[in-house]
């Protein structure tokens, strides 16, 4: 009796912990995947997490000896950390998803629209539907308000009728006057219960309506959603991931069919596996991988002092040490001296027991360049080129980051505690723009992150470091063990420096990704907590 007591406060305990994890937007989603379970009247009265546990003990979905359903829920909302509180881990959650997954695919795929919806896409669906739906309702929604709100208006379209498991039409008109990437999500869905149920009415697909591109697109989607939907392909010719929504339009776009024919559930099981391995960059070796810093803070000519520039490389080192990363830094190389060093990385052959290779500029620079100690420009494009498979073989199919904190533009500096990471002079022989488009290779499986859009500054505070990269490091930290991608990291990382404003609130800043890779990208979680 005393053991069977102690079973159950420890399992009490690790819901306190859970619970004590989860934020006010960890709760709401919480709440809605559990709205088929649990009667909406008890779920309305929810104001934590523990809460929504003691609904679901209730109803005796979960209690100390069957914890799974509250292992996908934490799994659904990417909450990957929390799992192992309930001895379980990412993986193992995938594997019983197929047998024991409790949240319906209409669940998750409204889910999986609200996550993508923005506070702008939410303005403008509420406009399309403002005679659908209660005008006090439609106030409400139109309320700057956190991301819960695209929940709140599926609940919403729930409650008046509008849309149901077998009934997504709305949400199929209004995804495509807002976004195109939306309606894959729900054309997805449609297809799964097609595979499921192929009597089901109005659920039928033309290809050649869908255009090539955005059937591409529609199938790699369908690849993203990996295990969430339990599904049965027949015959059904799915395209890999070398052209997912994740590559450069017209950069790489190798598209390779399968035909991928399945029947039962082991086949599904066997294909959902697949995808599951398809969906992401291999990260499992027994190396991570090498990172450089290339810290410039002094020059030898009219170029300033990079004042702040040593905390980056200091923060960059922690965070990518705590990744798993090999991390080696360089001091105020020469333009040859940076060439030269590319030189030698791209010859090691170690690269070949490791997942991928990181390489991090900190200096000054202009459009489509940055500046060595010696104040001649290397181009950016020139740096990464090394690495090409021609170049590098043996990081031929693994995925190659390269972040930059540099100016690319010529904007004076910014007075006192905010500078710009720019020549001061006015020159008037600089070479035309450069995108970052142009920077990359013309081949797969690199991404680069630039502290700013062509031609403007990137800010770096003398004390605290540069915005950009004081916020790459921040959101690794924070969004690494929740298992989000490095796209998705970096859409936070915009987001976080693009609200950033100097002193006298008069400078702004809007960092800018581009990329050609071909799967997400996923940090293995570490076992460490975050440096800082």
């Amino acid at each position: 009796c005393n053991m069977e007591n102690d079973v159950i406060l420890q399992f009490r305990r690790q819901l306190l912990l859970i619970d004590e994890n989860l934020v006010t937007e960890d709760v709401a989603a919480l709440k809605f995947l559990c709205t088929d379970l649990l009667p909406f009247r008890k779920l309305e009265g929810v104001k934590s997490a523990l809460d929504i546990f003691q609904l679901l003990m209730a109803e005796e979905y979960l209690n100390e000896e069957e914890t799974f359903l509250l292992a996908e829920l934490l799994y659904r909302i990417k909450c990957h950390s929390l799992l192992k509180k309930l001895g379980y881990t990412k993986e193992n959650v995938q594997e019983c998803l197929h047998e024991k997954g409790r949240v319906s695919p209409y669940r998750q795929m409204l889910y999986e629209l609200s996550e993508n919806i923005t506070n702008e896409m939410l303005k403008d669906i509420v406009l399309l539907l403002q005679n659908c739906l209660p005008k006090r309702r439609i106030t409400l929604l139109c309320e700057e308000r956190a991301k819960c709100s695209a929940l709140e208006l599926l609940i919403l379209l729930e409650k008046q009728g509008l849309i149901n498991e077998n009934n997504v039409q709305i949400l199929e008109q209004v995804c495509m006057n807002v976004s195109p990437d939306l309606l894959e999500t729900v054309n997805c869905y449609k297809m799964e219960k097609v595979s499921i149920d192929p009597h089901l009415p109005n659920v039928q697909f033309n290809q050649e309506a869908l255009g090539f591109s955005h059937f591409v697109s529609f199938c790699s989607q369908c690849l993203c959603l990996r295990e969430r939907m339990l599904c049965h392909y027949k015959n059904v010719h799915c395209l890999t991931l070398e052209a997912s929504k994740y590559s450069l339009p017209h950069r790489y776009t190798g598209v390779h069919t399968a035909n991928l024919g399945f029947s039962g559930l082991g086949g599904c099981a066997f294909f959902l596996s697949f995808l599951q391995k398809m969906a992401s960059y291999k990260m499992d070796g027994p190396h991570r991988g090498f990172c450089l810093v290339i810290n410039n803070v002094n020059f030898d000519k009219t170029l300033q002092e990079r004042k702040g520039s040593y905390k980056d490389a200091g923060e960059l080192e922690r965070v990518f040490t705590w990744l798993g990363l090999d991390v080696r830094t360089y001091t105020d190389l020469t333009s040859l001296q940076i060439i030269q060093l590319m030189e030698t990385w791209q010859q090691l052959q170690d690269h070949k027991e490791r997942d991928c290779f990181i390489c991090c500029i900190l200096s000054h620079g202009e459009s489509g360049a940055i500046y060595g100690k010696d104040g001649e420009l290397v181009s950016i494009r020139t740096i990464m080129s090394h690495f090409t498979v021609k170049q590098c073989p043996q990081l031929a199919e693994k995925p190659k980051l390269f972040f930059i904190q540099a100016c690319q533009g010529k904007q004076i500096q910014c007075p006192v505690y905010v500078e710009a990471d720019a020549r001061i002079p006015d020159l008037s022989s600089m070479q035309h723009s450069i995108s970052p488009f142009e920077s990359i290779p013309e081949e797969a499986d690199f991404l680069l992150g630039m502290a700013t859009i062509d031609g403007y500054v990137s800010f770096r505070h003398i004390q605290q470091g540069a915005w950009y990269i004081q916020a790459l490091c921040s959101k690794l930290q924070l969004l690494v063990p929740r298992g989000e991608d490095i796209l998705s990291i970096l859409t936070e990382v915009n987001e976080d420096v693009s609200r950033r404003v100097d002193r006298l609130g008069t400078k702004k800043q809007m960092p800018q990704p581009a990329y050609t890779l071909r799967r997400k990208f996923i940090f293995p979680i570490p076992k460490d907590p975050p440096p800082s």
